[in-house]
């Protein structure tokens, strides 16, 4: 039975509700087993793309669980998504899909501002009945972030 746009769509929207509540088990539930995970940005002054981050899924893994062992910037993070694509891929059955996506940081003192910009690009299986993330690339427009980042985008 091929995925619908529903389970798509909520497949992304709580990828990045797990994210904001920082609820890590929960993404990674949402997770191939051949799970990847990449950040890029278009460098205008070198005129290519950036891969800043390029992780499997054991990678991932591991980056998830020392986030606490890592320096925080204080506050938190708020992932607005918006889905604008769904394209079924006829050779596989998977789906790849593109979203558009907004990071607000809230600080301590509760001053929220604009901390990243970009697109998800996700390729998005069904895996025993349910959809699942075999891959997601954020392509950042923003590429100056600034110290402290913790929790991936």
């Amino acid at each position: 039975m091929p995925l619908t746009d529903n389970q798509i769509g909520a497949l992304i929207y709580r990828s990045g509700l797990f994210m904001d509540e920082e609820n890590f088990d929960g993404f990674m539930q949402l997770c191939a087993s051949d799970f990847r995970y990449q950040i890029t940005a278009y460098s205008p002054e070198l005129g290519k793309e950036m891969i800043w981050l390029n992780l499997d899924r054991e990678g991932m893994e591991h980056l998830l669980k020392n986030i606490p062992n890592h320096v925080r910037l204080p506050g938190s993070f708020l992932r607005n998504l918006n889905v604008y694509l769904m394209e079924p891929q006829q050779a596989n059955g998977d789906v790849h899909v593109t979203s558009s996506l907004l990071v607000i940081h809230t600080d301590l003192e509760g001053a929220s501002r604009l901390y990243a910009a970009g697109m998800y690009i996700d390729d998005v299986v069904l895996s025993s009945g349910s959809p699942q993330l075999k891959s997601r690339t954020v392509k950042l427009a923003t590429r100056q972030l600034g110290p402290g980042s913790h929790v991936p985008l």
